[in-house]
This record gives structure tokens, sequence and C-alpha cells, in this order.
């Protein structure tokens, strides 16, 4: 069986994760690596993560010219290193490569650049990547639209170092339609990776979704979920919450 090639933008806390879980998985061919300066220039990412074998050969963000994508070919390009990424994007859509990007905040102009490409290849765009947050997303706006007049209220926490308010706890009110200050509580206790709960209150029962992040390997599972999900498909604009609803809606079981 042929391996799915892989290239990776970021070699990070998170990117050295996302780097070891495709490593691990028999399916893919981690190809390259690229980031920011460099730091371990043409080593690569398999041996500096304790593996015996070559793998993931790392790169600069400057060697990254026309002719990168097209000497390197791969399958998908996953993005874990900022917003700046997406410029370089463009060349490797038209290689035909697949975008994954888990990037957490784009101004609207990367946004609309992601939707450019998007016409002529397949991108997928989620900024929590993590399978077990998207399933709850898509689970809670089921839950909502079966009762719409339930109280509802959201508590994300997360490690005591983290100031500002959870973005995927911001992206579930702005699904749910609620008003972030009256419905959004946050947490800052301990070493939590991360933790969101959304309470669904009604008379006499109440119906609680919370998701939590044990080990940033969690990235890594949804990137490898989303690349292959992405195979195969038409061009076009992807986030894990459309491919995971539509598969709610393949699965829903018939009484």
């Amino acid at each position: 069986m042929k391996k799915i090639r892989v290239g990776i933008f970021g070699f990070g806390k998170t990117g050295k994760v996302i780097a070891n879980e495709f490593l691990n998985d028999s399916q893919f061919a981690l190809t390259w690596v690229v980031r920011k300066g460099y730091a371990d220039h043409h080593k690569y990412a398999s041996r500096l993560l304790g593996y015996e074998f070559d793998a993931g050969k790392i790169f600069s963000i400057e060697d990254v010219d026309n002719d990168f994508f097209r000497e390197r070919p791969v399958d998908a390009l996953v993005d874990f290193s900022d917003s700046s990424g997406v410029y370089l994007y463009k060349k490797a859509a038209e290689a035909g490569i697949s975008i994954v990007s888990a990037i957490s905040k784009y101004e609207q102009e990367e946004i609309d650049l992601i939707k450019s490409l998007a016409k002529y290849n397949r991108v997928l765009y989620s900024p929590n990547i993590t399978l077990g947050i998207n399933v709850l997303m898509v689970a809670a706006q089921i839950l909502q639209k079966i009762a719409p007049h339930a109280d509802i209220e959201i508590v994300e926490e997360h490690f005591k170092g983290k100031r500002e308010v959870s973005g995927t706890a911001k992206r579930i009110a702005n699904l749910l339609g609620l008003n972030e200050e009256e419905h959004l509580n946050s947490i800052r206790v301990g070493g939590i990776v991360g933790r969101h709960e959304i309470i669904f209150g009604m008379p006499n029962q109440t119906i609680r979704l919370q998701h939590e992040s044990i080990n940033r390997a969690a990235f890594g599972q949804g990137a490898i979920f989303a690349v292959k999900c992405l195979i195969g498909q038409p061009p076009g604009l992807y986030t894990m919450e459309t491919i995971i609803a539509e598969m709610f809606r393949q699965n829903i079981p018939v009484y």
C-alpha cells in the first residue's frame, strides 16, 4: 500500500508532537518539515525525536521558493506554525497538495486567501483540529435544535498560565448563538491541558457534553484524521465540523 506523503510547517513544541504522530502511523511518510530559522537545518525530524531512520528532513522557511513543492512533492501539507505560512500555500495548492491548517487565528485577509486556494484544491481549516472537540461542537448544535429552550452554559478550564479566554470556547458560544459575557465561564488552575464543557439545563434533567485534551498528541491524531478525509475529495473548503457533521448524517441509526 502506497504511503501518504506529508510535509509539516512548524517544529515547535506542538509541531514536534504532530511530527511524532505521523512518524508512528504506518500509513504515512513524513517527507519534510519547515521551521523558522536554521536550527537543525537539513537534519531529520525522526532522528531528533529518537528514531533510528531518516524521515522529515528539516528546512528553513527561507528555503521555500517557487520550486520547493515541485522538487519535494507530498500529498498533504499540515500547518501548525503561525498565520504567515498561508502566504506560501499558493504554490503548494497549484502543485495539487492538499492543505490542512490548524492555525488558531487568521486575519480576514488570510482567511480570504485560504478561500481562494480552495477554488482549485482541497483545503481544510480548523482552529482546533482535535477530533473530540469537533464532535462535541456538532453534538451541541444538534442538541440545541432538539431542546431549543434549554439553558446553556459553557465552561472552559485551562492551565494557570493561560491568560486569554479559550478561542474554542468563544467559537462554541458563537455556534450556539450565546453571549460570551453571559454564558462563558473560565477556570484557570493547576496543569490542565484543556477542558471544555457545555451544560444544557432543562426541567428535571441536565445534559453535559465534555471534552478534555490530555496530551498534545490529540492534535496530531486530528491532523491524521483530516488528511485521510481529504484524500480523493474534490476541491473545496472543508472543516473538521463539516466532515464530522456529514458522518453524523450518514450514521444515524434507523429503527
